[in-house]
């Protein structure tokens, strides 16, 4: 007996018009969907007349739920995988499926569809020829530091998503690494009622959002870095490698701060705060 085939199904991010023909044909045809957040997806197919089982595949999910749609799909049924909006795989868990899938040698077909990504950078007006998607960033510690630094630095237009109450906190951090001039787009609640798109500078974004705090899907869309942005980014990496070696040579912080500023003609408050940072 064949294997099934998984559709990867992309649906619509809000407004349910925009679920293409095709997807709505496949979901009307599989035997299973596995979804990420199963009252969404009931009511997408309660709209397309659909009737399939229903799974919840998320971020959670055992590996024995994963077993299960693997095992429809080897003995034959069809079976789509969805996300809560838009294109499954992208800063979701359904890579893990798919991947699964791929491994096992079962057939993997796309529907493809909205994504917030592409809808974002299409209304932000910034070049869209070359870009990087981010995702959610980490919360916190280097990792996050890390991504800010790249952002900063990045000839690229840069996407990426956020939680609406941890918005203004990341326009804040964004405006610290990129410089709070660095141009900007928030696009939210894209094709539902409330959509909204605000395009401005960082700190002009993060004042709008602290007193007018958001709600719903967020995506946020960042400006290519000007040529000086690159240089100053390209001194601050060169000053944190010259710091780690003189920190562990022994050097104190504020001596080796001094250094710094002396030698890579770094401002010594800047200095100061590459070297803490360590």
């Amino acid at each position: 007996m064949s294997a099934g085939t998984l559709y990867v199904v992309a649906t619509p991010l809000g407004n349910l018009g925009d679920l293409s023909e095709r997807a709505a044909h496949v979901l009307g045809q599989v035997a299973l969907v596995a979804a990420e957040d199963t009252r969404r997806t009931r009511v997408l197919l309660l709209k397309v007349g659909a009737s399939p089982r229903v799974f919840a595949v998320h971020a959670h999910s055992p590996q024995r739920r994963l077993e299960q749609v693997l095992t429809v799909l080897e003995r034959g049924e069809n079976v789509a995988l969805v996300t809560d909006a838009g294109t499954p795989g992208v800063s979701d868990p359904g890579a893990l499926l798919t991947t699964q899938a791929h491994d096992r040698g079962i057939p993997v077909r796309v529907v493809p569809g909205p994504s917030a990504v592409a809808a974002a950078l299409s209304v932000s007006g910034f070049p869209a020829d070359r870009f990087t998607f981010l995702g959610f960033l980490p919360r916190s510690g280097a990792p996050r530091r890390e991504l800010l630094a790249a952002t900063a630095a990045s000839r690229w237009t840069t996407v990426m998503f956020e939680a609406p109450v941890r918005l203004v906190a990341l326009l804040a951090d964004l405006a610290a690494a990129c410089g709070g001039s660095r141009r900007a787009a928030v696009a939210r609640e894209l094709t539902k009622v409330h959509e909204e798109l605000r395009r401005g500078t960082l700190d002009e974004l993060a004042v709008y959002y602290e007193e007018s705090p958001p709600r719903g899907e967020v995506t946020v869309v960042i400006d290519a870095a000007p040529r000086h942005a690159e240089r100053k980014a390209v001194r601050v990496q060169d000053s944190a490698a010259m710091a780690r070696a003189l920190l562990d040579e022994g050097w104190s912080r504020r001596d080796a701060a001094k250094r710094l500023a002396e030698e890579l003609g770094v401002p010594r408050n800047e200095a100061y705060r590459i070297v803490s940072a360590l």
